[in-house]
């Protein structure tokens, strides 16, 4: 070799390397938001002064920027309400598919009660720039473009007014009495990444935002006592248990009273403001301060038990979360009554009320979106998911009990009730729920991938249990492949890697293959870009020279690796795993007290597989999966018995 040559291939090495490394760590943009947000009270008009830093770490020369005005979906005709009374239109196991907190509220809306989000001036470096409104979308076409590897200044007066409440965001909810719940309220720089711009109309859901900084001031009639995204600068000022727990809040000689956050290395901001808040609040541990926010008839009485306990309960799980899924690595969380049900923001969320089971779903959302930002339009099973995996277990942890209890105790009501005792026989005792909202999909005949846009299901039906419980089954299923201890170091794994970026489905699954050793892209494939099920069943167990042979059918269109537990005659047991030639690898023995027994792959073409077993006892009972992780969709054949 010359040195020529020698020098072209070093070369070549050296940017596959680099490229290698731009694929594991990809860049991503920052943005920095110094908002002074003045609130009329009378009129519901907020008018906002925004100073955007915008950071292009892109390889890329951008022509062009687009904002997110997410208010303007609150006005009849918008995409929203389109798309929310088209899908009313259809009947879901006999009601009509609409999300019943919008239905057909927005096209009711008065001048006075639509939301709208108005650009009043928009500069970029100091240079007034042309706009072009698209419904929930700004499309702002820059005189000069932002080069690669610099910044640019944004500067934006808007004003807009606040909507009645009807979807995450709005004004006097009848239902909680909150004032102003205050998400999606400013306009925001959509997200630039390796796939370019995602100007996601607001139609429904999910969001997607870039990693900043966020100081923001708001101007409020003084009787208003707010929570929100970060930490509150001026807390002396205000005091109201800011500045010390159970102070009252500190008496003004202005009208207005000035609120100052600064949230740092965020993705949005949320805030929410009512005069007849209560606010409680405790240091956990770790130093984390959790703050619970929420509306009372008479603010000076008694402390709200149920409120109390969303505080006292926060403080319990924290350290279960943090060894199981992550540090939370900012100073405080706030759990702040508005909203519409549960919606989760960064270092707060609204919730509508002390539901426990939504105070851990939004929480757990501070990791799976808020520190590891997927994108929820794509990978709402990411989000969703994760997040409903996570908090099946935070319950547990916290109550003792596990999430299929519920339906034993109906059983106990209804002890004659057969659709319920096969139901029973085929879930998990964790995550239950999701695996029962995924059976009724599978049979509802309405089942979409996963990899469907979160606007564009068909129906609410089908996103709400493909996002959550399939994807809740997703983690719990990759436990049955790889083993529960490595499923759990990958999550770790999967935190360290990941925290304030934005990873994708493939990023996930390329982590648990390093981790685990085992080839996961098939899973892929098949759980989240299908709609194939799985189905395995015991056919039958044949004698031959001495020798038991167990024979097992493949009937669904999904392959698996396959857990086989033998029963003998005297009580005893063992486990066969049965690995998927796909798979490349097996995972380890999940229980040290049983015997266990790795057996030749299964080519995923063929239907039917065959096993001796080597001990002479004789086989009483022959189990397909006994631990029911597998979403095996007809567990009535899984079990024989000799």
């Amino acid at each position: 070799m010359n040195f020529k040559k020698k020098t072209s291939v070093t070369t070549v090495l050296l940017l596959l390397a680099m490229i290698s490394y731009a694929q594991a760590d990809r860049w991503q943009q920052r943005i920095s938001y110094k908002m002074n947000a003045d609130v009329n009270v009378e009129t519901n008009i907020i008018d906002n002064n925004q100073e955007i830093v915008y950071y292009n770490n892109s390889p890329d020369k951008l022509d062009r920027i687009f904002m997110h005005l997410y208010w303007n979906a609150f006005q009849p005709g918008s995409a929203m309400d389109e798309r929310s009374r088209w899908l009313g239109e259809t009947e879901v196991n006999g009601k009509a598919d609409w999300d019943a907190r919008v239905t057909d509220r927005i096209s009711k809306l008065s001048d006075k009660e639509i939301g709208y989000q108005k650009i009043k001036s928009l500069k970029v470096n100091g240079i007034a720039q042309k706009f072009v409104y698209h419904g929930t979308i700004l499309e702002v076409q820059l005189s000069l473009p932002i080069q690669p590897a610099s910044k640019a200044t944004i500067e934006v007066e808007s004003e807009s007014q606040v909507p009645l409440q009807i979807r995450r965001s709005g004004r006097d909810n009848p239902k909680t009495g909150v004032r102003y719940s205050m998400s999606q309220w400013y306009p925001k720089v959509c997200e630039y990444d390796y796939e370019g711009w995602h100007p996601t109309p607001y139609v429904a859901r999910e969001f997607y935002g870039v990693w900043g900084d966020f100081d923001v001031t708001i101007k409020i009639d003084k009787t208003y006592k707010l929570g929100g995204t970060g930490v509150l600068v001026n807390a002396n000022e205000i005091g109201w248990g800011y500045d010390k727990p159970g102070t009252a809040l500190k008496p003004i000689g202005t009208e207005k009273r000035t609120w100052h956050f600064l949230g740092q290395n965020v993705h949005d901001f949320v805030w929410a403001a009512d005069p007849d808040y209560v606010h409680l609040s405790e240091k956990a541990e770790n130093g984390t301060v959790i703050h619970v926010i929420y509306n009372a008839a008479k603010p000076d009485g008694p402390v709200d038990k149920n409120w109390q306990t969303v505080v006292d309960a926060a403080i319990k799980v924290l350290p279960f979360i943090e060894k199981n899924f992550g540090k939370y690595p900012y100073p405080q969380y706030s759990f702040i009554q508005g909203g519409d049900g549960g919606m989760e923001y960064p270092m707060a969320t609204l919730i509508q009320s002390a539901n426990l089971g939504t105070v851990f779903h939004e929480w757990m959302h501070s990791w799976y979106q808020m520190m590891l930002g997927t994108n929820e339009s794509l990978f709402g099973w990411m989000d969703e998911g994760f997040t409903s995996y996570a908090d099946d277990l935070v319950a547990k942890f916290y109550s003792g009990d596990a999430s299929i209890d519920p339906y034993k105790k109906a059983l106990v009501k209804n002890p004659t009730n057969e659709k319920l005792k096969d139901l029973i026989a085929s879930l998990p005792d964790d995550h239950a729920g999701a695996y029962a909202g995924y059976y009724a999909l599978t049979k509802s005949g309405l089942a979409e991938p996963l990899s469907t846009h979160a606007d564009h299901f068909n129906t609410n039906y089908a996103y709400g249990i493909s996002s959550y419980s399939k994807g809740e089954i997703f983690m719990e299923q990759l436990g049955y492949i790889v083993g529960t201890e490595m499923r759990d170091k990958i999550l770790l794994q999967y935190y360290d890697t990941w925290k304030y970026k934005h990873p994708n489905a493939n990023d996930f699954v390329v982590l648990a293959q390093k981790a685990s050793g085992i080839m996961l892209d098939w899973y892929k494939m098949y759980w989240i870009n299908t709609t194939k099920t799985i189905d395995y069943g015991v056919d039958k167990l044949t004698t031959e020279n001495g020798k038991q042979q167990i024979n097992l059918l493949k009937k669904g269109d999904m392959p698996m690796p396959i857990d086989v537990e033998i029963t003998f005659a005297d009580g005893s047991t063992e486990m066969h795993n049965i690995p998927l030639d796909l798979m490349y690898g097996n995972k380890k023995n999940e229980n040290a007290k049983q015997s266990y027994v790795v057996e030749k792959v299964w080519q995923w073409t063929n239907p039917s597989y065959s096993f001796e077993i080597s001990n002479s006892k004789k086989i009483a009972k022959v189990e397909i999966d006994p631990s029911k992780r597998m979403a095996d969709v007809e567990r009535g054949d899984n079990v024989k018995t000799f």
